[in-house]
């Protein structure tokens, strides 16, 4: 009963949000960063469950939001063979929406299947080495991405819905209410996969994976499957961020990105549903709130202070310890 209405009080926060935080410039923070948050969830999924760290993940947030940006422009590209040409007429960003989602969990199950057979530090080097390549064509293919020059002018995400007719998304507000309903989306797959036989499977061989072989669980199966699911998370978060941004280059690829991901996760609590959100809040939201009082050294300063003190004294993570607090003075499991 305490947990339906915690939820129900979080919802309702988070439901009214934009009509009390007056500043337009704070309600940009949240929606950038709650699309982050949902690339730690999606991140997540892969290393708290299965136990593999993928420093590559940012790519399929890049791709998500290239496709769906250059699916909204259109382009026209040389054809690989030939002299012709290949021309992509403007579709509606929905349509980019989906597709960035596809793509890119088309591309983390390619990845899933070149490196899940070698695993361990080899498949952290894979995955470097994919987020890597894909800036690199982002920054070098300029007659499909613009390169340095950057897309810009996307299409903000558009509707068309029955009784409530056509319309795009310009303001922050309907863009917070997008990135919400996504978020809640893929925290409902997440949370439905972990409680599910495949998510059990999957903790299974991140504790023991040679107990769950001999136990019959196909290994290479239950990595792809989290690797793909991840990777289309990502890729979808990737394609609202550029129809909100609305400009997007290169640096989207930067790996400091997923660091970010990787500390919002670790933090936050692996292997925890809300972990990731806890993570995420507190490493998105601190960066703004020290700009008020600190200068930029500092800022950083402060930052690395809070995460390295986070790591040595809840080194399972916030939300574990809270847990296991509840836990010793309660005498019930939260």
């Amino acid at each position: 009963m305490k947990k339906l209405a915690l939820t129900l009080v979080v919802l309702l926060v988070l439901v009214t949000l934009p009509y009390w935080l007056a500043d337009q410039y704070y309600l940009h923070i949240v929606i950038t960063t709650g699309l982050f948050i949902v690339g730690a969830m999606s991140l997540n999924l892969l290393l708290g469950y299965t136990g593999q760290l993928n420093l590559g993940h940012i790519a399929f947030f890049g791709i998500g939001a290239y496709v769906s940006a250059l699916t909204s422009l259109g382009f026209e590209i040389a054809a690989p063979f030939g002299d012709g040409t290949i021309v992509v007429e403007p579709s509606s960003p929905f349509l980019g929406f989906v597709l960035a989602t596809i793509i890119a969990g088309l591309f983390g199950f390619i990845i899933g299947k070149l490196s899940f057979k070698i695993r361990g530090a080899y498949f952290v080097i894979v995955t470097i080495s994919f987020a890597e390549v894909t800036r690199l064509v982002s920054l070098n293919w300029v007659d499909l991405t613009q390169g340095p020059l950057a897309l810009n002018n996307i299409p903000p995400m558009a509707y068309n819905l029955p009784f409530l007719g056509e319309g795009e998304l310009w303001s922050k507000t309907p863009n917070y209410y997008l990135v919400l309903a996504l978020a809640i989306v893929c925290y409902i797959i997440i949370r439905r996969i972990v409680q599910s036989r495949v998510g059990r499977a999957m903790i299974a061989l991140r504790e023991n994976e040679p107990l769950a072989v001999s136990a019959g669980i196909n290994v290479t199966r239950y990595l792809n499957f989290a690797a793909t699911t991840s990777a289309a998370m990502a890729g979808a978060a990737g394609s609202l961020y550029a129809h909100y941004i609305r400009i997007i280059d290169p640096d989207v690829f930067l790996f400091i990105y997923t660091v970010t991901m990787v500390i919002m996760v670790i933090t936050g609590g692996k292997g925890t549903l809300i972990g990731p959100i806890i993570g995420g809040i507190i490493f998105g939201i601190l960066p703004v709130g020290l700009r008020e009082v600190a200068g930029p050294e500092v800022q950083w300063i402060v930052y690395g202070v809070a995460m390295v003190l986070i790591v040595m004294f809840l080194p399972q993570g916030i939300v574990p310890a809270i847990q296991k607090w509840w836990t010793r003075r309660t005498g019930s499991e939260t």
